[in-house]
């Protein structure tokens, strides 16, 4: 006679809970379970096999990756507007953590070396507009952080100005209040040489919109990855990219959009244009729609204009649907050239090739430029968009 046992189950740890030395073994179901500490030391060394990581040159990242940096507070100028203020606080405020924690080494490594944190802060219904700008960041390697904290319905327009020399890996934190508005414009126009790793995580609040607008056109390397958790009934978000690489440039964008409560929307627009020979961009778009999110409204798209030979757009968009009650979910990407029939017709009224081909480009970005919304960026940025083209002559 045999006496029957209980089966038992093999439980595998949730991903915080496995060791440090298994933790990248650990299977992902969905982009939502990916592992996340505030410890460089918990991540495992990046070899460029990762998923995250396989587009990336890796190699000319590695001492923001992985070595060690500099978490001082840093010069910036911000100009004034009633109702937004800005202060360092310490590593202990409350505040830091709000909208996420990192996913990867780099951006871990910046999370642990950073000394204090630059807070913005933004109160008042009416609208307004300030600009930080930062041009004085040195050639050193060094960590930053910054958090944006949106009061309940207020409303802001916030211009993130990157020029001159860098060496940067970073976090941006944006906590959106109950029914405020927030655009935020994060431009680079880093030097040519040039290297900025930077992860926007954003914790969007019931009723609450966020328009996030990314525009690179300087910099070596440039990857900014922004990460929005729509995690309040009714709210929205908006994520636009505009980008440039010239000849041995790389600029990178993972985006990643998790719809976690109801009757939540959003819209992720990424176009880009590369000229010269080793110019690369990568954009990867992952849009996650959990089982809470029903009503769910959302599409993301990225189109790429390939100017000239020897140049390469990676694009890869990903779509995750956890509930069956959704009023609509999409993706598209595509990567091409100059259409001829729209040279054919520019030039059938006279226009010449070369400038025909300027006019479809600065058309072409233009879509994304005019969302910032503020008249004098957006004719400066339109300028530099033509003076990349200026600099390299096109060819078909």
């Amino acid at each position: 006679m045999t006496s029957a046992s209980t089966p038992t189950k093999t439980i595998s740890p949730e991903p915080d809970a496995a060791p440090k030395h298994m933790r990248s073994a650990v299977p992902v179901q969905t982009r939502s379970d990916r592992f996340h500490s505030t410890e460089v030391a918990d991540f495992p060394a990046v070899t460029g096999r990762e998923p995250g990581w396989k587009y990336t040159p890796v190699a000319r990242l590695a001492e923001l990756i992985s070595g060690e940096l500099d978490g001082s507070p840093y010069a910036y100028d911000l100009t004034t507007a009633s109702g937004v203020t800005a202060e360092w606080v310490g590593r202990d405020d409350t505040r830091i953590g709000s909208a996420g924690k990192p996913e990867e080494r780099a951006s871990a490594n910046a999370w642990t070396s950073f000394e204090q944190a630059l807070v913005v802060s933004v109160t008042g219904e009416e609208a307004k507009e300030v600009t930080l700008t930062r041009t004085s960041l040195g050639d050193g390697p060094r960590a930053a952080h910054t958090v944006v904290e949106t009061a309940p319905f207020s409303r802001a327009t916030l211009i993130l100005q990157n020029s001159g020399q860098a060496r940067l890996t970073e976090n941006v934190e944006l906590v959106l209040g109950e029914g405020s508005q927030l655009t935020i414009v994060s431009v680079q126009e880093w030097d040519d040489d040039a290297l900025h790793v930077a992860t926007h995580f954003a914790e969007i609040g019931r009723d609450a919109r966020l328009k996030h607008i990314v525009v690179t056109l300087g910099g070596g390397v440039v990857r900014l990855n922004p990460a929005a958790h729509l995690a309040g009934t009714g709210g929205e978000a908006e994520l636009f990219g505009a980008y440039f690489a010239d000849a041995g440039q790389h600029l990178e964008q993972q985006v990643y959009v998790f719809h976690d409560a109801a009757s939540t929307r959003s819209r992720v627009t990424y176009k880009g244009a590369l000229q010269g020979a080793g110019a690369r961009t990568v954009w990867i778009g992952d849009v996650l729609i959990g089982p809470k999110a029903v009503g769910t409204d959302t599409y993301e798209q990225n189109r790429n204009l390939v100017l000239t030979d020897g140049a390469r757009a990676d694009s890869v968009p990903n779509l995750e649907i956890e509930t069956g009650d959704i009023v609509g979910a999409g993706h598209a990407s595509a990567t091409g050239r100059f259409d001829d029939e729209q040279l054919f017709y520019l030039q059938s009224r006279g226009i010449t090739e070369d400038e025909a081909r300027r006019l479809v480009v600065r058309g072409f970005l233009s879509e994304i430029v005019q969302q910032i919304g503020s008249p004098e960026l957006q004719e400066r940025l339109q300028a530099a968009i033509e003076a990349e083209l200026e600099a390299v002559a096109v060819t078909s």
